[in-house]
């Protein structure tokens, strides 16, 4: 018989998840699919690694054996602060305006992992937190947390899309959620409001014309068809989930105070420019703007510079 909701749900609540929801192990039949067609197309940019281990994002059996359930997870990142830039200063999208989330929840998954292993002595259990060849963004729709919405983020009914997504596959069998309906309707804002043309049809991102990705993930420069259409993001974008209704009406405050302005909510060119790898690492270790390095981080400040 497989767990019921109701054994495991008090336990996972002890920590710091926002959303929770169970979907039973099997393959992903029509979402590789929808990977492969992506993939086909070309909108996968520069990430050669979406490429890798499809086997595995297909079927999470391949990475755990005894897999019988994934449990998805949510957490929280809105916090109730927006942008004032300043002359001469970008903004930083959300998620990177405090501490790392990565180290925050898989320190969370890591506990409760140990938790449930004092209640399932035959628990095995691997987590991911947006790494890893696992499709958690599936596993979160396949689970209820929300539906995909048409700017490729998983919306919730009750918080909005501001939330990040852990994945743990296991061998318990838990009772399974139920997926919720897709919510969107006939609203296009996110694809009106994006200024570069990046969401090419409802929930496909074209990650060659996308902000965030050109600004982090991209290695080369910046294709000058784009100057004048950045909206001084100098560190991801969050353009489509500003105008998305949902957040706009049912955003909540995190509690988790790490996801705070820690870092930075805008960063002044003049600092960027000033910046060695010595300073950077300093000054941006701790969070995500860390993945752009500091010669990133000063490619996207001159082309800001060079967009006025």
């Amino acid at each position: 018989m497989p767990i019921k909701q109701t054994e495991i749900l008090p336990i996972i609540k002890e920590f710091r998840f926002d959303l929770i929801g169970f979907a039973k192990a099997e393959t992903l039949n029509d979402e590789i699919e929808n990977l492969k067609t992506w993939l086909r197309k070309g909108y996968s940019a520069g990430m050669e690694y979406m490429e890798r281990n499809v086997e595995k994002r297909f079927d999470v059996r391949n990475i755990l054996p005894s897999a019988k359930s994934v449990i998805s997870l949510g957490v929280n990142y809105y916090t109730p602060f927006e942008h004032s830039p300043s002359a001469g200063e970008g903004k930083v999208s959300r998620y990177a305006w405090g501490n790392d989330y990565h180290f925050i929840m898989w320190d969370e998954t890591e506990k409760l992992i140990a938790r449930l292993k004092k209640i399932f002595p035959s628990l095995e259990a691997k987590a991911y937190v947006d790494t890893g060849p696992v499709m958690d963004k599936a596993w979160a729709v396949r689970a209820g947390l929300g539906w995909l919405g048409k700017n490729g983020n998983v919306i919730n009914k009750n918080i909005g899309s501001w939330f990040f997504i852990a994945t743990i596959i296991t061998n318990l069998e838990i009772e399974a959620s139920t997926p919720t309906a897709d919510l969107c309707g006939s609203c296009s804002a996110c694809i009106d409001a994006c200024p570069t043309n990046a969401i090419v049809a409802e929930g496909i991102i074209d990650a060659n014309r996308c902000i965030s990705y050109l600004t982090i993930e991209n290695k080369g420069e910046i294709s000058s068809e784009f100057r004048g259409k950045f909206d001084n993001w100098i560190f991801g974008c969050d353009i489509c989930q500003d105008v998305c209704p949902w957040n706009k009406k049912f955003s909540v405050a995190s509690l988790i105070k790490e996801f705070e302005p820690i870092v930075a909510k805008e960063i002044k060119f003049a600092e960027i420019f000033d910046l060695t790898n010595s300073k950077f690492k300093d000054r941006f270790g701790k969070s995500p703007i860390a993945r752009a390095r500091a010669k990133g981080l000063k490619r996207n400040a001159e082309f800001l510079n060079h967009s006025k």
